[in-house]
């Protein structure tokens, strides 16, 4: 990447470089390098150190926490941060719910939540999906009836990402039941300690809980959790999608998961010698390589494009979140080719009695992620939803 960088920008991604490797804690940047699972705590530990150094939020404005950066010096604080293994701060609390806050919330509740969830003092969770609102997501049928100083919320979120740790969530609620289905919806901020307010979780596949569903059943909230105006919300749902699009590509992960793919295939044993002196293996590891690059050149010419301060929503962030996702998966893929029988005991073996993982090294993860990572191509918007924002705004369509 640093040829791609002119000196002041050279400078920086050294500087961003240095501070991960010796600020965050090596044990849990290894974790991550290992694809361990992390703990609460090592993700709380973490943000606060890049908090407490200015560095949990740089897209916020500059009085609540935010950097004066441009948009190349952005995506070298994150993709720095992926190449040193750091864990990144919490998206529902700096790309999600803090951005929307800071650009549509009152000056009380900026003042109220901004600080915290910087901090990750408020862990937020995100509830915009429901059983029969996923990709529709217009079609909610969450109720938020306003009766007095509160309103009264009935409804289920599904697919609640990380819910059960969750103090906070920011919730998109019907509210106008008698208007267009966009028009009618507002973003509300509810206490997940708040009566009626009850979270299931849903155990994956390999035995994990990363999501959850999230009931609400009479539940009261105060007027003053609305976020800016009532029937506003489709607004600020399109403004918080487009936030998270623009960092969705992951090149920096994908980078560090190929390297691990690649190193672990230099291990591996074939006749003609390790597995990287296969033909037809060296020519798919060099396409991905190849089309990780061309990812990474599209993003930076995309970034020296924009303006900085512009809070508006780049419909090129469909192309980087459609290509980026589709390698994510394609990497993971690799990574269980690569390892073969060797990968399919992922739950009940995966690690002894001490702790420690009974697969090869950076590989206990791999059939783990390759399932998992069928939701990349989903979240964020499906891939069929960003074609079509790539057809009618960008292609005109």
């Amino acid at each position: 990447m640093d040829q791609l960088l002119n000196q002041e920008e050279r400078e920086f991604a050294q500087h961003m470089r240095t501070f991960y490797r010796t600020e965050v804690p090596e044990e849990i940047r290894y974790r991550v390098a290992t694809g361990q699972e992390l703990s609460k705590d090592d993700i709380v530990t973490a943000q606060r150190i890049l908090n407490k150094h200015g560095y949990a939020v740089p897209n916020w404005p500059v009085e609540w926490g935010g950097q004066d950066w441009t948009p190349v010096q952005r995506h070298i604080w994150l993709e720095e941060m992926q190449l040193a293994c750091v864990p990144q701060p919490l998206a529902f609390n700096a790309s999600m719910v803090g951005p929307v806050i800071a650009t549509f919330g009152s000056q009380e509740i900026k003042e109220r939540f901004l600080p915290a969830t910087a901090n990750l003092d408020i862990w937020w969770a995100q509830g915009f999906s429901e059983p029969n609102a996923g990709s529709d997501l217009a079609s909610l049928k969450t109720s938020a009836v306003r009766k007095g100083d509160v309103y009264v919320v009935n409804g289920q979120k599904t697919w609640t990402t990380l819910g059960q740790y969750g103090d906070w969530i920011f919730m998109l609620v019907r509210t106008d039941p008698n208007v267009k289905k966009q028009a009618g919806i507002s973003f509300l901020l509810i206490d997940m300690t708040t009566p009626g307010v009850t979270v299931r979780p849903i155990e994956l596949i390999d035995g994990s809980v990363e999501v959850n569903e999230v009931f609400f059943d009479n539940v009261e909230v105060p007027v003053e959790n609305l976020v800016g105006e009532e029937n506003k919300g489709w607004t600020y749902a399109k403004f918080l999608l487009g936030n998270e699009r623009t960092g969705i590509a992951r090149i920096g992960m994908s980078k560090v998961n190929l390297a691990r793919a690649k190193a672990y295939a230099a291990m591996t044993k074939t006749a003609r010698g390790t597995l990287l002196d296969d033909p037809m293996f060296s020519a798919r590891l060099t396409k991905l390589e190849a089309q990780l690059t061309a990812l990474e050149f599209t993003q930076l010419r995309i970034l020296s494009t924009q303006v900085s301060g512009n809070d508006q929503p780049d419909p090129r962030s469909s192309v980087l979140k459609l290509r980026g996702s589709q390698l994510q998966q394609d990497i993971t893929e690799l990574l269980v080719d690569v390892l073969g029988p060797q990968g399919l005991d992922f739950i009940d073996t995966a690690t002894t009695a001490d702790g420690f993982s009974d697969l090869p090294t950076a590989s206990v993860d791999a059939i783990r992620d390759y399932f998992n990572y069928r939701k990349v191509t989903i979240y964020g918007g499906s891939s069929e939803v960003q074609r079509g924002i790539i057809s009618k705004a960008i292609l005109g369509l």
